[in-house]
């Protein structure tokens, strides 16, 4: 190994890493691989198999002390899940395969598995496989999901337009809101309580995503999980483009905003870099825009980008840099 040109992931980063593995591993002809919330697989039948898979580890994704078991098991299917909702697809099966400590008790796997069954067959999501080992330490959460969608019209990050428009479909924040009241322990009233389900019990926007994959004029789509400052730069970087994002336009809910001037706390870090939203980042025709029907928010628009040294977002509104969650950067 040539020490001089190692690198620690830490100064990788994430997204580094997954580049670096994408380079190594270039799809076949017609397949679309690493780079999208989901692989593309071409069918005989004319339609599209998109394959995805993600996984949760304790100390790291969750916190066993606090997340019921129920909402645990939800949230393993709900985040993958959104991955199939991102390409404009309908899911069809998941595999789990779990890593479990040996003194874990059977009503807590019992309670897991409800929540994931209630979710997953909420959205016709049939579990039919996967493993499981036993865990030295924490549990570890592993979930491969299959969809599907008609062949060729699967919404993938590097079809942004210039002078689309960036749209969301719902609010952005609340989860990481969430997060951060369950890491200070504040007191759960009504208003944290509500901003922790949105935390443990995100909710896929499958429906919303077949309808935007339906409509002409949609083009690129993901599922924010990073983070709006972390996520939209997948788009530009794919699609070639820049941004312009009004942060005064971010939809935010009025828990979020109550929350936010009871204890004095900018929202802004919260709805661009907190990411686990898992609402659908899209862009789309002006022309199309206005006959969509499905809830969203306009917050910018696709501009050039000439070079990779042109900034790939204008942040308007603010003149701070904000960036969503990466793995190998944490404080």
């Amino acid at each position: 190994m040539d020490t001089a040109k190692d690198k620690t992931l830490s100064s990788l980063g994430e997204f580094g890493l997954i580049e670096r593995l994408r380079q190594r591993f270039p799809a076949p002809e017609g397949l679309t691989g690493i780079g999208d919330d989901c692989a593309i697989l071409p069918q005989q039948s004319g339609r599209d198999t998109l394959v995805s898979t993600d996984m949760l580890i304790e100390g790291t994704h969750f916190l066993r002390g606090d997340i019921p078991p129920y909402a645990l098991g939800w949230k393993s299917a709900a985040v993958n899940i959104s991955d199939i909702a991102a390409m404009g697809g309908r899911p069809t099966a998941t595999f789990l395969s779990l890593a479990l400590p040996a003194d874990l008790g059977t009503a807590w796997v019992d309670e897991f598995f409800r929540g994931y069954t209630t979710l997953s067959k909420r959205f016709g999501a049939a579990l039919l496989g996967g493993d499981t080992t036993g865990s030295p330490r924490g549990i570890c959460i592993n979930v491969a999901v299959l969809g599907e969608c008609p062949g060729g019209t699967a919404r993938k990050r590097s079809d942004a337009r210039e002078g689309d428009l960036v749209c969301v479909s719902g609010n952005l924040g609340d989860s990481a809101l969430g997060l951060r009241a369950i890491l200070e322990g504040l007191e759960r009233d009504a208003d944290i309580q509500a901003l922790i389900d949105r935390h443990y019990l995100p909710l896929p926007r499958v429906e919303e995503g077949l309808r935007l994959a339906a409509t002409t004029g949609v083009h690129a789509m993901m599922d924010l999980s990073d983070g709006l400052a972390s996520d939209l730069p997948h788009i530009l970087e794919a699609s070639g483009k820049g941004a312009e994002i009004d942060t005064a336009a971010l939809p935010l809910s009025d828990t979020l905003q109550r929350v936010c001037t009871r204890l004095d706390w900018d929202p802004l870090p919260f709805a661009l870099g907190g990411g686990e939203d898992y609402e659908l980042l899209f862009t789309v025709d002006p022309d199309a825009e206005k006959d969509l029907d499905v809830p969203h928010s306009v917050i910018g628009k696709i501009i050039p980008c000439h070079s990779e040294r042109t900034r790939r977002i204008y942040w308007h509104g603010t003149n701070r840099a904000f960036s969503g969650f990466d793995h190998f950067h944490r404080d």
